[in-house]
């Protein structure tokens, strides 16, 4: 099936097992450090800085432009290189410019291409990464 329809935006995608996360929010909230947390765990980079995504067979995948592919900047070391995936079905959202307060948040979605994604705000709890992990690995319980 053809690709049609595509959007950048400024975030940093990481995927597990073909699910991605595309990571949003203003420069220096956050973004690569969040995935480089997520890498650490297990996760692959699909994209730093900068993600493309695509309308494919009902969802959306999102891939890197050919500059960014396999590269993450971790602010006070430099770019670093990563095995990159070249692409990854997005699966959830995280706005980081957005901060929770809630215990147990409110189902919330992003529309992008016209497709909703599963959207969660940043934490400031140390359980923050692991938990976006386990999302990733196992979804979220209505």
């Amino acid at each position: 099936m053809a690709r049609s329809s595509s959007l950048q935006l400024h975030a940093t995608t990481v995927a597990l097992e073909g699910q991605a996360v595309v990571i949003t929010g203003e420069s220096g909230s956050g973004k690569s450090s969040l995935g480089l947390q997520l890498m650490a765990l297990g996760a692959g980079l699909v994209a730093d800085d900068r993600t493309i995504l695509e309308l494919f067979g009902g969802g959306l995948v999102a891939t890197v432009p050919p500059a960014g592919r396999g590269l993450i900047e971790a602010r006070g070391v430099g770019i670093l290189r990563a095995t990159p995936v070249a692409e990854a079905r997005v699966a959830l959202a995280v706005d980081l410019d957005r901060r929770e307060t809630a215990r147990l948040p409110p189902s919330r979605s992003v529309t992008w291409l016209g497709v909703d994604i599963p959207l969660i705000f940043g934490a400031k709890a140390p359980h923050f990464a692991p938990a976006v992990f386990q999302y990733l690995k196992a979804g979220r319980r209505a």
